[in-house]
């Protein structure tokens, strides 16, 4: 089937009004996570508003009328190597193979119509509130019905966020067997418990996932929890996180507002594991900000002369070093904002998938990283930590998975 047939076939679709959303994937531009389409009702009339998911973070939307969308479907396979046309009852599905054979699939009962969504409808989230309400409630977030406290709710909002950038990293994960995933500083674990959930619930894999803390009472509590809800592939071990020792190779490590140098203990961590994705929330960025009033250049005074400009300075490039000094280790690390800066300042998430790039890359990256921290007059507990794992590696005297 040539492309202007589909086009024509869509066109019919649209027409008939029997289409409810439209997804695009296998993306040709890594700038461009995924896409899709649903109908927005907007006064007395219909529209479609296309949504792209950035590698960044952000979502792109546009909105076209229903006559437009058979030829912009069309023009979006320039991004991505196939459609989905999902309709009340059916599917379409359209690939574009690697050799250029145009592959369709039609299953679409043409006399059923879909509903369009209201411009302003609650926002949907990845966890249904009641489908998970026993370990939401029990961790204080929702009442016995799954009623979302008031006072929880930005809390709900940041574990689903959080689940999205699980969801957008997924198909750098092994695609079968056991997942193995490491929550370090994990507290009272609201998002081990939600990505254990979304993980085995939702996506049906197997998964052991480990959550490490100091606080010995938390870990007990999170440990009695698991138990109740059955939860049987979750771990939790009471220690200083510096000091575990992974029992194999995590697949993915992720840390929710590690303090300090925490953060930069979890990062190092995650590499000496050899984690295939790392997803870190740094907060409390103390180390620069002591460092820096001992040791900047002079022609940085205008910022370190008043503390909050340079606290947030010191915050916004520790990140920005921590960056660099992962992808001097293979990794491709992006920096966005988790959630709305009103409801915690502590909203920067690091996502680094490690792609073992070439050593030209890496020695540049750490090249750089090693430049700024001499402008900056400024020695980090990360390098530090990577540096020693290094010697260590090489010597012999302890394990690594990578």
């Amino acid at each position: 089937m040539e492309l202007i047939q589909i086009e024509k076939t869509a066109a019919e679709l649209f027409a008939l009004g029997c289409l409810r959303k439209v997804s695009f994937g296998s993306t040709k531009d890594k700038s461009v996570l995924r896409a899709e389409a649903v109908p927005v009702k907007q006064a007395d009339t219909t529209v479609w508003r296309i949504t792209k998911y950035m590698a960044d973070g952000k979502a792109i939307h546009e909105n076209h009328g229903t006559d437009e969308m058979a030829a912009k479907i069309i023009g979006m396979l320039d991004l991505f190597s196939e459609f989905h046309l999902h309709a009340a009852e059916g599917q379409l599905d359209c690939r574009i193979s690697k050799k250029g054979k145009i592959l369709v699939s039609d299953k679409i009962k043409r006399n059923v119509a879909a509903k369009a969504e209201e411009h302003n409808r609650p926002k949907q989230y990845i966890l249904d509130s009641y489908e998970c309400r026993e370990f939401l409630h029990a961790l204080g977030v929702s009442d016995e019905n799954g009623k979302v406290f008031e006072r929880k709710m930005a809390k709900f909002r940041q574990i689903n966020k959080f689940l999205e950038i699980v969801r957008d990293v997924y198909h750098e994960l092994p695609s079968d067997g056991e997942l193995t995933v490491c929550d370090l500083c994990c507290g009272k674990s609201y998002l081990t418990f939600a990505v254990y959930y979304y993980l085995t619930v939702m996506l049906g894999r197997r998964v052991k996932i480990y959550g490490v803390d100091r606080k010995t009472d938390v870990i007990e509590f999170c440990d009695a929890l698991a138990k109740k809800l059955r939860f049987d592939g979750m771990e939790f071990v009471a220690g200083d996180i510096l000091n575990f020792d992974m029992p194999k190779k995590p697949d993915m490590v992720i840390s929710l507002h590690a303090c300090d140098i925490a953060t930069d203990i979890v990062l190092a961590g995650a590499c000496r594991f050899g984690a295939k994705v790392i997803l870190s929330t740094p907060c409390c960025h103390h180390e620069m900000f002591s460092q820096s009033k001992r040791n900047s250049p002079e022609n940085l005074s205008f910022i370190m002369e008043h503390s909050i400009l340079r606290q947030k300075f010191c915050t916004a490039a520790t990140d920005a070093l921590r960056a660099l000094r992962l992808e001097a280790e293979g990794y491709a690390v992006d920096a966005f904002e988790l959630i709305d800066p009103e409801e915690t300042p502590k909203n920067v998430i690091l996502r680094c998938v490690y792609k073992n790039t070439h050593g030209v890359r890496r020695d540049k990256a750490l090249t750089k990283y090693r430049a700024a921290c001499e402008l900056l007059g400024v020695e980090l507990t990360l390098d530090k930590l990577l540096t020693d794992a290094e010697r260590e590696e090489q010597s012999g005297t302890i394990l690594t998975f990578r």
